[in-house]
């Protein structure tokens, strides 16, 4: 059965556009609106690192569907219902061409399938996806699976940009796409320049960086300085005012001139102090404001009354 044939929850990017938004009835602001953002549910990290093997292990991944299912109830049951749910990357831990790929992508498609239909879902190309260094294949591979790897939408009068990250970290075997990449994304900051729209969101697995614009190369968890540098500039001229990301495995971030970069934890395997958990994000015509929840908390208590309260106003 293909992505196409299960029912619309996936392959939902095409065209580098998502059809759940058409763009001619949301590019204008309606009021304000939320949506839910994880990242790196990753089948099959917690074992491999458990292990220390994270290039070759990873052959139990049953602690990360249960995590990813409660992540799933846990916005069913939210009321209103966020827009979208994003995922900012490395949905599963086996890279292209290693051992049980084909069965973590199954086990992850059966959770999201489970995702209430009303809810799109907005899947974002990580570096476990299409390789630490993407071929022309792995990207197709990605795209045939989970839909497009770098696309746009329109939400309420608000742009988001979705971007394929691992073009900025290793495109050494795939120059021409990033190329490709690179001219659409000029082509969608200047739409965002000209129809000032009422924000500007991009989302991309790997963080520009994790603190600081000026921090020190990571190698692996950032972008490199000269890459960082130059892509943000271009984000701030066109007046986008935030960054999403996930890879990291801890919450991080922070603020160059008046351009946001949220690092946000993970569903899956954490490798700091932060709970299992998803973020909040809710967008105001003012402002976009944010909050990581445990799945714990957002499965017991739901969103707290102050962001409720933005949500709702009028």
């Amino acid at each position: 059965m293909s992505a196409a044939e299960e029912g619309g929850v996936f392959h939902r990017a095409r065209g580098r556009t998502l059809d759940a938004f058409p763009a001619e009835k949301e590019s204008e602001w309606k009021g304000p609106f939320y949506f839910i953002l994880g990242a790196d549910p990753q089948f099959g990290l917690m074992k491999a690192w458990s292990t220390g093997d994270c290039d070759n292990g990873g052959d139990e991944w049953e602690q990360e569907i249960r995590l990813t299912e409660q992540a799933v109830q846990a916005i069913n049951r939210l009321n209103p219902k966020p827009k979208f749910f994003v995922l900012c990357g490395d949905l599963i831990h086996a890279t292209p061409g290693k051992p049980w790929r084909t069965e973590q992508t199954e086990d992850l498609k059966r959770v999201l399938r489970t995702v209430d239909r009303a809810i799109p879902l907005v899947l974002v190309s990580g570096n476990h996806d299409i390789g630490n260094a993407p071929t022309a294949e792995t990207v197709e591979e990605f795209c045939q699976t989970w839909g497009d790897d770098y696309f746009s939408f329109w939400v309420g009068g608000v742009l988001f940009l979705v971007l394929n990250s691992q073009f900025y970290q290793n495109p050494s075997q795939c120059p021409s796409l990033k190329q490709a990449q690179d001219q659409w994304l000029d082509k969608q900051l200047s739409i965002a320049r000209q129809r000032h729209c009422q924000h500007a969101i991009v989302f991309q697995h790997i963080p520009l960086f994790l603190e600081s614009i000026d921090e020190d190369d990571d190698d692996y968890f950032n972008l490199s300085k000269p890459t960082r540098k130059k892509l943000a500039d271009k984000l701030i001229h066109a007046g986008v005012k935030v960054v999403f990301s996930g890879h990291y495995h801890r919450n991080a971030g922070g603020t160059y001139q008046n351009l946001d970069m949220v690092v946000s934890s993970a569903i899956g395997c954490q490798l700091g102090r932060d709970p299992h958990g998803l973020r909040v994000v809710v967008v105001t015509a003012e402002k976009i404001v944010h909050r990581y929840y445990s799945l714990d908390e957002l499965s017991e208590k739901g969103i707290e009354g102050d962001l409720m309260d933005l949500i709702k106003k009028k």
